[in-house]
């Protein structure tokens, strides 16, 4: 009788680590296809693969603009805030060229180096450039990304998604992966064990 109940407790314990191994990795597999239709598409698309030194030019404040500059956008995401440009001089090519935060601050305004999110407060914000402005203006030389194609002639400061970040992106759902299978691997052998003494 409690050799029963012993085998039935085994059975239950095996098919629940059964579970979670299966359930792990299909998380782990939803997790893959969520960062291969998010992440991946914006780090391939991006042509600023190469690292370079740039040496700021000039860094002005314009007369606030609209943002995004964009027609196609609705009211409530269209707000006023001071333009920064910065010209910077590539070091690669020795061209005079524009200097943008990320990917994302190109496409959201291409007059501007720096696009400010719509929830600050309009203070902020012009504060926020102004210290940025007097940092270029301050620190000249710093590493930058340039597109050696050829295809954009600007410059971005910091990639959205650098390589070391799609690795990081991937490492949960690897562990994850790794883990679920190996639960179910642990759980086979345990039944491969417990039907060989058996037989036994």
């Amino acid at each position: 009788m409690l050799g029963k109940k012993l085998v039935t407790a085994q059975k239950r314990g095996e098919t629940r680590a059964l579970c979670l191994g299966l359930g792990m990795v299909a998380c782990s597999m939803m997790m893959y296809f969520f960062i291969g239709i998010t992440i991946v598409p914006f780090y391939t698309k991006s042509v600023w693969t190469t690292e370079t030194v740039c040496k700021v030019l000039k860094a002005n404040i314009k007369d606030k603009v609209l943002c995004p500059n964009n027609e196609a956008s609705e009211d409530e995401d269209i707000f006023p805030y001071p333009c920064l440009q910065v010209w910077v001089n590539l070091t690669a090519s020795g061209q005079e060229v524009m200097l943008y935060q990320t990917e994302d601050t190109l496409e959201r305004n291409p007059k501007c180096s720096y696009v400010p999110g719509k929830s600050e407060n309009s203070n902020e914000v012009k504060a926020r450039i102004e210290t940025i402005a007097s940092n270029f203006k301050k620190y000249q030389t710093f590493p930058c990304y340039y597109d050696p194609g050829g295809t954009r002639t600007n410059v971005i400061l910091s990639r959205l998604y650098p390589p070391e970040g799609l690795l990081f992106a991937f490492l949960w759902p690897t562990l994850m992966f790794t883990g679920g299978c190996l639960i179910i691997v642990l759980v086979k052998i345990s039944q491969y064990v417990s039907v060989l003494s058996a037989w036994q």
